[in-house]
This record gives structure tokens, sequence and C-alpha cells, in this order.
């Protein structure tokens, strides 16, 4: 079988295994969550978000720990994955079916969430994350992890909420755990496919970083996202995005930052800029979400549309092409306070229907 054949399979099949194992891990942790009474949120912004997130962690410690050129990639596969997360997965999640927004979401989890990016942009602003600094970020997400589960049990035990599920806990922790693993197996295979396609088409090394393994490491959080969407577990949908942009950083960077003997390297590009485009995307779901608590279809083609233009700069940007500047202008000073207005005018009309 020729070499070409060999990626066509393992794309095909990685694409197999992504939607196998997201379905498992939907089934499994929604049915944990009513066996247990415990709110899908909880569980999809903890069990279902720190597992989803199991690629980045691999890619992130073992492009720390290696050191050399691959040691730009750890901060830009972190960074590359939670701007990919809320522009292209809760994009496309919100075209496939609109997706409700827990009010705890906006109150606790977004803000959490922007918190950690600032802190994020401080920690990488004299270009290395240290094992200090990195056991600083375990230490958060711990007492992030902490805070969340007694906040379930409190409101579970104030609204006097009791298991209703069925079936033992063991089989849907097995349905957890194997679609865990089949979602981190099928990642790698069509992350190796697309890959492997991209060189034999003579796109660069950089572009491949930038874009194709940032995205593919987050091909189970995109599979999971979609399928709880239409399966209709929302809060799952939601909660799997937010809560693996916070495991990104607190946990992946934190670990890679502990576990690597040099910690994590911040390259100049990303402190300058793709730093701050992760910051600004985690503060746009603020007012996405609050508008009437739902995800609509054009607002996820909104999310979309960046993430296109994004990746587009990047290309242009490692292209060094001439395009790159009047692409900037009309991005800053077109679309951006467009899309502005289209949200104020949005929020002024649900407040006032």
């Amino acid at each position: 079988m020729s070499g070409v054949a060999w990626l066509a399979l393992a794309f095909v099949a990685g694409l197999v295994l992504l939607v196998l194992g997201g379905e498992w891990l939907v089934r499994g942790a929604s049915r944990l969550a009513a066996r247990l009474g415990v709110p899908s949120l909880v569980i999809g912004l903890t069990v279902v978000a720190f597992g989803t997130s199991a690629p980045e962690l691999a890619v992130t410690v073992g492009a720390a720990v290696s050191g050399g050129p691959a040691a730009d990639l750890a901060l830009g596969n972190v960074v590359g994955s939670n701007i990919f997360n809320v522009l292209f997965i809760l994009g496309i999640s919100a075209l496939v079916t609109p997706l409700a927004v827990n009010l705890r979401m906006v109150r606790l989890e977004v803000p959490v969430m922007i918190a950690v990016s600032v802190l994020c942009l401080v920690l990488i602003a004299n270009g290395h994350v240290g094992r200090a600094e990195g056991l600083l970020l375990v230490a958060g997400l711990v007492a992030y992890t902490v805070f969340t589960l007694v906040q379930s049990r409190a409101a579970a035990s104030a609204d006097d909420a009791a298991p209703t599920g069925t079936g033992a806990v063991w089989r849907q922790l097995l349905l957890i755990v194997g679609g865990l693993v089949v979602l981190v197996v099928g990642s790698r295979l069509l992350l190796h496919g697309a890959v492997g396609a991209a060189r034999l088409i003579g796109v660069s090394e950089t572009v491949i970083g930038l874009t194709i393994v940032a995205a593919g490491t987050s091909l189970p959080e995109l599979t999971t996202s979609v399928l709880a969407g239409l399966r209709g577990e929302r809060d799952i949908a939601v909660g799997n995005v937010v809560g693996s942009n916070i495991f990104n950083i607190l946990g992946v960077l934190g670990l890679a930052a502990v576990i690597a003997p040099a910690g994590v390297i911040a390259p100049p590009a990303v402190i300058a800029f793709d730093g701050w485009v992760m910051l600004a995307v985690a503060a746009l779901c603020l007012p996405v979400f609050f508008t009437g608590y739902r995800i609509e279809r054009w607002e996820g083609g909104l999310f979309l549309l960046y993430y296109l233009a994004y990746s587009a700069w990047l290309i242009l940007d490692a292209t060094g092409h001439d395009a790159l500047p009047a692409f900037s202008g009309v991005m800053l000073w077109g679309v951006l306070p467009l899309t502005v207005l289209t949200l104020v005018v949005s929020l002024r009309r649900r407040s006032t229907g």
C-alpha cells in the first residue's frame, strides 16, 4: 500500500474512532451525572473537559521536554487550542444546533476562563514559564476543581436533588474511560493523516504547527461538543469547551512547566499576538453568552468566520505574503467594529424584549 493510501486510511480510521469515542464519552458522562445527581454542566466542566484535553497534555508536555525547536510548539499548542475551542468548536456546534448557556457559566466559568487567560499573559511576558509558576497553575486547577465539586454538591443538597439514573456506576465510568481512550487514539490517527498529507503537498512545517497541530489536538473536544449538542446535552457541549480552556492553561501548561527541566519557552509571536487573541476570544464569550443565555446559529457562524480569518492571518504571516497589511487593516477597522456593534444591538434588543 502506498504512503498516500496509508495516510488516507489513517485519516478515515481516526474520524470513525473520534465519532465512536465521542458518543461513548457523552453517553457515559450524561448517565453518570444522572446516576449521581450531579449536574451535567459540572461533568462537562470537569470529567469531560479534562479528559478531552489529553491530546493537548501529551503534545505540550512532550514538546516542552524534548527541547530544541520543538519546544516552541508547547505554548503555541495551548494558546492555539484555546482559540480553536471557542471559535471553531462552539461555532460549529452552534451552527448544528443553537446552544443553551447555563447562568452559572456567565457568572463564574467564563470569568474564570478570562482570568486564567490574563494570568497566562502575565506569566509568559518574560518569555518563560518556570517550575514555580507551573506549580502555581496546577494549584489553581486543584482549587478550581474542588470549588466546582463542592458548589455542585451544595446546589444539589439545596434543591434536594436525588440520583435519577439507572445502571451501575462502573458501567458509566467504563464508557467514559473507553471513550477517552478511543478519542485520543482517533485524534492521533487523524492528525497523522492530516499532517502527512500537508507535507506531501508542500505545506511548510510552520503553517502545520500553527494550524493543524492545535486544531488536531482539539478534535476530541470538537467531536464531544457536537455530539453532545445533537443528543440534547447542551450543558456538556458548552461546559466541555470552557472547562477545556481552563484546564489547558492551569493543567496542561502548568504540568508542562513543572515536568520540563527548562520550563516552557514563550515564543515572541505568542507573547505579542496569539496570546492576546486568546484573551480577546475568551472575553468575547461573555457578551455572546449573556445575550439570551444562548449561542444562536448566527453567533456560531460569526465565531467560525473569525477562526477562518485568524487562520488566514497566520498563513499570510508565516509565508510573508504581501496581502497581510491590507488583510490586517480590514479585520481591525472593518470586521471587529462591526462585530461589536452587532453584539451591542443584539444585547439591547434582548434586554428590552
